[in-house]
């Protein structure tokens, strides 16, 4: 009592100091402390899962659920969530949402019911109503109780796993998405034979390529994956099929889009006249199926680049690997996590061998003190039938065992006495030493196979490897095609729904001056490129009306990047009174930048034309009367101009003064045409060395296409272009000399 009364006048004492004091803790102190609580909260105990078994705290206690109550039968979901409940401190929502996450990966879980559907978004049904197990794949990589640690659940009531000794890269092939505090994790879902083949071939000491598996199928451009890093990015695409001029088919979704989130882009896609579609019908039942109708006139292969372009057809991911190592939050690549994992496999593997080893002599050592004890009769000697106490009978087994104590791998226990007498008489009786002596020899046997399984532990590692794959690796083949994307430019391919006017005199473009001269349809994405009088050039984005200068002489769309599309230009020098010549292309620009063409003041254009595919001119220059010069029309040929920047002077057409300059004829490309390539990964020819190489193509060349239903197309130069791969049977560039010999089978004859 006395010294309750001292705490209490010492803690007086402090309170009336410390408000003489009139000591003010900020607010912004107090809740530093509880937000860094907060937020390591987060981290370890919600959003990111755990290195060792790749599992968030709620997934794994739903399985240690589970696990306690499997008997082989399914349980409603709703049970196990209740069950669940007793290790995870949260609602039973976000339970329920967390196991129907788990088993719609259709893994872990057998599953009964409605479980949803990733593909069109639609919800499990509730808890009440479906039913799950563990699956035999669960029961045998994620669970054994003797290499387990324990704690306790959040109550104290209950134990539960600090982590499960599952043996299976688990991370990589669920995939995992968390958002925590001030970080985030996205692990992608990988492909369950390439995980186990790449841990075999890191046992191997081998080096592994991972790339991601999406369960919705489509298409995949992983060349800046990065390993799954932070900064790496994935490409994902819905496969599209045309089913015919008017009609294209979707027959799967991106990873993470859903068929309602696909069409409602679609359709936004097309509100906004990015494309032009008629209709879009959601037919997906077993399989995705989504048709989208055009209207006549429209080409499919340009609506398939444009859905890409500018729907969820096409979407990016950033992965983002964040795992927790050590209680602390860690970034790493996939291929690192797969090591990890493998490492931590092969040390469970490792702890089975030794327990099993251990539990072996354990059977050796009983079966061999009873063996002795029956067979040199300790059971009837005098002294052990007249020990009277247990303690007595201790001492007399000691005494008769201690002849035969080197014979024994450990000391002889008082509970290894306790268990000889309590053997009843009758199975000591019965006892048959012979068939004991071969039941020593096979378990002797099995230990020697155990030491030679941990004498050579990545053997047997890789054993289990196959044997996992061979058990369950049916049906679970690479569902995502893996391929190089083209790069598909937006202005490229969105619909023409806007119309380009210009007022060349007051220096006005847009799509909005109707009244105006007409110069071409566009997007109203498109980039204009304009040419003024007094030499200067400018590339301004599309809108309804645009300032650019007066005394405009040349207006129309800009492609970036577009090395054919070559200007032919002839300026007056204001600085020297000469007439200059040159050819140029203008590839890349800052967007409302003027550029100066000429030689600066009272310079100005003569003479533009704007050549699509390089083409060369020949051009009639006319000399003003007053010239001094003898030839006063003359000729001049652009082809014998070399390509040159848009900053460069030029060379000198004439010193005298000009009158007129008149176009005589068109000369070909100077460039020489392209050079295309065929990807028959994606079916469309590129400029950018990608498949099979075609030839050099002028604008009045075409590519032979030869199908195995026996039809032949003429395909002209078209990037835009889609054809159907897999009834291509020879593809080259049209050689009007060459002969085609065919063996065909005619099906009214029903001969070759």
């Amino acid at each position: 009592m006395s010294e309750e009364i001292e705490e209490n006048e010492g803690l007086n004492e402090d309170l009336e100091q410390n408000s003489s004091e009139k000591k003010i803790i900020p607010v912004s102190e107090l809740y530093k402390g509880w937000f860094l609580d907060y937020a390591s909260y987060v981290i370890l105990e919600r959003a990111v899962p755990a290195i060792e078994d790749g599992f968030k705290p709620v997934q794994r206690r739903i399985l240690h659920a589970m696990k306690e109550m499997d008997d082989g039968r399914y349980n409603k979901v709703a049970n196990i969530i209740g069950s669940t409940m007793q290790y995870h401190p949260h609602g039973d929502a976000s339970i329920g949402d967390a196991a129907v996450n788990i088993g719609q990966k259709d893994l872990l879980i057998d599953t009964q019911g409605n479980w949803g559907d990733i593909r069109t978004g639609d919800r499990a049904a509730a808890p009440r109503y479906i039913e799950a197990r563990l699956s035999k794949f669960a029961l045998e990589v994620a669970f054994n109780n003797d290499t387990t640690i324990w704690q306790k659940s959040y109550d104290g009531r209950k134990k539960e796993p600090v982590n499960l000794p599952v043996k299976f890269p688990m991370i990589l092939v669920q995939g995992v998405e968390g958002i925590a505090v001030g970080l985030s994790t996205k692990i992608l879902p990988h492909n369950f034979i390439e995980l186990v083949k790449g841990s075999i071939d890191i046992l191997k000491g081998k080096k592994v390529k991972l790339y991601p598996d999406f369960a919705t199928g489509g298409m995949a451009d992983f060349s800046d994956y990065n390993e799954g890093r932070r900064g790496g990015r994935v490409l994902v695409r819905a496969k599209m099929e045309i089913a015919d001029k008017n009609t294209i088919k979707i027959v799967n979704v991106p990873f993470g889009v859903t068929t309602s989130t696909l069409v409602d882009s679609i359709i936004r896609a097309n509100d906004k006249g990015k494309i032009k579609i008629k209709k879009v019908i959601d037919n997906t039942a077993k399989d995705v199926e989504i048709e989208i109708q055009l209207p006549n006139g429209v080409s499919p292969d340009q609506t398939v680049d444009a859905l890409y372009a500018f729907s969820d057809c096409e979407i990016s991911i950033s992965p983002n690997a964040c795992v927790i190592v050590d209680n602390k939050p860690q970034f790493m690549s996939v291929s690192e996590l797969l090591t990890i994992s493998t490492a931590k496999t092969t040390e469970l593997l490792r702890q089975e061998l030794q327990i099993k080893e251990s539990d072996l002599k354990e059977k050796i050592f009983f079966t061999s003190l009873l063996k002795i004890f029956i067979d040199e009769g300790m059971y009837k000697h005098p002294d052990y039938e007249n020990s009277g106490s247990l303690d007595k009978c201790y001492e007399v087994l000691d005494q008769l065992f201690t002849p035969f104590f080197p014979t024994f791998y450990r000391k002889i226990e008082e509970e290894d006495y306790k268990k000889l007498i309590d053997k009843p008489l009758s199975s000591i009786t019965r006892f048959d030493t012979s068939k004991v002596d071969e039941q020593i020899k096979g378990l002797e046997a099995q230990i020697e196979e155990v030491q030679h399984h941990l004498a050579n532990i990545v053997d047997f590692a890789i054993d289990y490897w196959e044997r996992i794959l061979e058990k369950y690796g049916k049906g679970r083949e690479r569902k995502t095609e893996i391929m190089a994307f083209d790069t598909i430019e937006a202005k490229d391919v969105a619909v023409t729904n806007a119309k380009l006017y210009v007022n060349r005199e007051e220096g006005f473009i847009g799509t909005g001056i109707k009244k105006d001269e007409y110069v071409c349809d566009c997007s109203d994405i498109s980039d204009i490129i304009t040419f003024r009088r007094d030499g200067v050039m400018q590339v301004s984005r599309i809108a309804d009306k645009v300032f650019v200068g007066k005394d405009i002489i040349h207006a129309a769309v800009w492609k970036k990047a577009d090395e054919h599309m070559v200007y032919n230009l002839a300026y007056l020098d204001g600085a020297t009174g000469k007439a200059f010549v040159k050819r140029f292309a203008v590839t890349s620009i800052t967007r409302d930048k003027e550029y100066d063409l000429t030689s600066g003041a009272n310079s100005k254009i003569l003479y533009l034309t704007a050549n699509p595919n390089s083409e060369s001119e020949i051009i009639g220059v006319q000399l003003s009367q007053g010239a001094k010069a003898r030839v006063k029309v003359f000729d001049f040929d652009f082809s014998e101009m070399a390509i040159k920047g848009r900053t460069s002077k030029g060379n000198t057409l004439t010193k005298y003064p000009i009158r007129k300059i008149v176009q005589k004829s068109v000369g070909s490309s100077t460039l020489g045409g392209r050079d295309l390539w065929f990807d028959d990964s994606i079916g469309k020819f590129n400029t950018m060395e990608r498949g099979k190489y075609l030839g050099n193509f002028d604008s009045d060349d075409f590519v032979l296409v030869i199908y195995s239903d026996g039809n032949y197309e003429l395909v002209e130069f078209d990037l835009n272009k889609r054809l159907d791969v897999k009834n291509i049977l020879v593809i080259h560039k049209l050689k009007k000399d060459t002969i085609i010999s065919a063996i065909h089978y005619d099906g009214g004859h029903k001969d070759f």
